[in-house]
């Protein structure tokens, strides 16, 4: 640890501002990947204000030391992980919700804004925030920014980026710029807001935001249907989506999921399920639509199909969506999830070689799906105490991205790059590709400080 580093970051912070106990500082040094190495920290700074960040970059800037961006830590890719002798930028501590406009329909916000907390606010306004990740009651809204979020309305609402109109961002020298905008169109110059969604910290870091909102819908109800395979789900999956149906939720899951909520929470579902599709509708008349959608679903192979009456029941059937992660990281208790997106065709052979995978590996893998718009989650569970069973995990993580690719997908729908999936961009975006990425990032951040080795 550098004294001059520390005193030069407390000659324009609150004392209480700079973290420096060992043991403090090291709690802050990763967030929720598997297989992805962190430094030790020299310093951990909690900004309040715009100023703060500001200072902190500047003096990152003047001493050629590294600035590692966070939020709460929930990510999945590595993109927090701290890097030795950098200052990690924690920017929770600013969470406020400076403006919600019911006639704009915007919320201006911080970076450290609660996901649930900001739905929750526009609610009170008969207003909608839909991107919604799973970990919406943690995750904040500058994180959603950094890694381009997605979530379980992704199928009919879009992803963080389609929601972020401005923002402010301070970059690695210490300047503050804005980008974008407040009003419902404008295409004035480079589109710099979307170059920063989903940048993970490599390029600047957000300190305000400028969202979109929506009104908010009808109550939702959701139709549970039973499958004797996943290319029959998936077959459903297809035909739902080609037949002009706008669903606010559409999830699978596959049968190792399936049996891990059964062993949890006793839901009763049948032995003979190999996949479960949940389909929800919040339109003006969700029973009509959820009973069009359920005949889809008998001709593609359905073997029951439950729509829900009210939207109690609806969440009864959610539930088991809900229970799918933890109950899949209680059958070893340790679990890698995955975030390969194909296209919604080719749903069905991403599945069934996920189970060659793990028949090939000798794992548990079970698939959980934003079905809707392909992107799904193949979780590795695995013994993290057994090398072997470490190293079997981490080679089966690798043939699923490969197998991805294969398909015409992504490597990544919205849990982002970080250092988790750095080699795989590069297969992705090709030499070329990674070339103009660099070039970016050098004029943005020309002398590397920002969250440096994340991306590529």
């Amino acid at each position: 640890m550098s004294p001059t580093l520390v005193e030069r970051l407390r000659s324009g912070l609150p004392e209480e501002a700079v973290l420096t106990d060992p043991d403090v500082v090291a709690s802050y040094a990763h967030d929720m990947a598997s297989f992805c190495d962190a430094g030790a920290p020299a310093a951990v700074v909690l900004a309040r204000t715009v100023e703060h960040v500001q200072h902190t970059l500047r003096t990152a800037h003047e001493l050629r030391v590294p600035v590692v961006p966070q939020g709460a830590r929930t990510g999945l890719s590595g993109a927090a992980n701290a890097s030795d002798g950098c200052i990690v930028l924690s920017l929770v501590k600013m969470d406020r919700i400076l403006e919600i406009n019911p006639v704009d329909r915007i919320a201006v916000v911080e970076p450290g804004v609660v996901n649930a907390a900001l739905s929750r606010a526009v609610n009170e306004h008969d207003l909608y925030y839909p991107p919604d990740p799973s970990s919406w009651e943690t995750c904040t809204i500058g994180g959603n920014i950094g890694t381009a979020s997605g979530g379980l309305c992704c199928v009919k609402y879009g992803v963080t980026a389609e929601y972020v109109l401005g923002l402010d961002v301070v970059l690695a020298d210490g300047r503050l710029m804005s980008t974008g905008r407040r009003t419902a169109k404008g295409v004035a110059g480079y589109d710099l807001t979307r170059l920063f969604v989903g940048s993970e910290g490599t390029l600047g870091v957000v300190v305000r935001a400028v969202l979109a909102l929506k009104p908010q819908p009808p109550v939702q109800l959701v139709l549970a249907a039973e499958f004797g395979s996943a290319k029959e789900a998936s077959d459903a999956v297809c035909r739902i989506m080609a037949s002009g149906h706008v669903p606010s939720l559409l999830e699978l899951m596959d049968r190792t999921t399936l049996r891990a909520v059964n062993a949890m929470a006793q839901m009763g579902l049948p032995e003979t399920t190999e996949s479960l599709l949940l389909a929800g509708f919040d339109t003006a008349d969700p029973a009509a639509d959820l009973a069009a959608l359920g005949e889809l679903c008998r001709e593609a192979g359905a073997t029951e199909v439950v729509p829900a009456d009210d939207p109690a029941e609806s969440e009864l059937l959610l539930q088991a969506r809900r229970l799918a992660l933890p109950a899949l990281e209680a059958a070893t208790g340790t679990t890698m999830i995955d975030d390969v997106c194909v296209p919604r065709s080719r749903l069905g052979e991403l599945i069934e070689g996920v189970e060659r995978i793990a028949d090939k590996h000798r794992l548990t893998i079970g698939v959980i799906a934003h079905a809707g718009d392909g992107n799904t989650h193949p979780t590795v569970c695995f013994d993290a105490s057994d090398p072997d069973e470490s190293r079997r995990a981490h080679a089966s993580f690798d043939e699923i991205m490969a197998l991805g690719l294969e398909l015409g997908g992504t490597i990544t729908g919205e849990h982002g790059v970080g250092l988790l999936k750095k080699e795989w961009l590069a297969r992705e975006i090709g030499p070329v590709g990674v070339e103009m990425q660099r070039a970016v990032k050098q004029t943005f951040d020309p002398h590397g400080i920002l969250n440096p080795g994340k991306l590529f």
